[in-house]
C-alpha cells in the first residue's frame, strides 16, 4: 500500500487510466466490490484520473475495512 497516502482519518490514492471509458469501468468494478462489502469509499472521476478514499465515518478513522478496500482497489484498478 505504499502508493495509498495515510492521514489520521483516511486512505486515499489516485489512479490514472488511459481513457475516460476505462475510468468509468475502474468505478464501476469498485462500486460493486463496494457493496457486496457493504463498505464504500467516496470516488472522485476526472477524466482519467479516479481518486478513491476510503475512510470509516462513523469512527472517525482507518479500520480493517479501509485497509481491505484499499487492496481490493488496487486489484481492481489492474497491472
Amino acid at each position: 500500500m505504499a502508493e495509498w497516502t495515510r492521514t489520521a482519518t483516511s486512505l486515499t490514492r489516485t489512479f490514472t487510466f488511459s481513457s475516460f471509458p476505462d475510468s468509468i469501468a475502474f468505478a464501476t468494478r469498485l462500486g460493486f466490490y463496494a457493496e457486496s462489502v457493504n463498505h464504500h469509499p467516496d470516488i472522485l472521476i476526472s477524466y482519467t484520473r479516479v481518486t478513491v478514499t476510503w475512510s470509516t465515518h462513523d469512527t472517525g478513522g482507518i479500520t480493517a475495512k479501509d485497509e481491505a478496500g484499499a487492496k481490493a482497489t488496487d486489484q481492481l484498478a489492474g497491472p
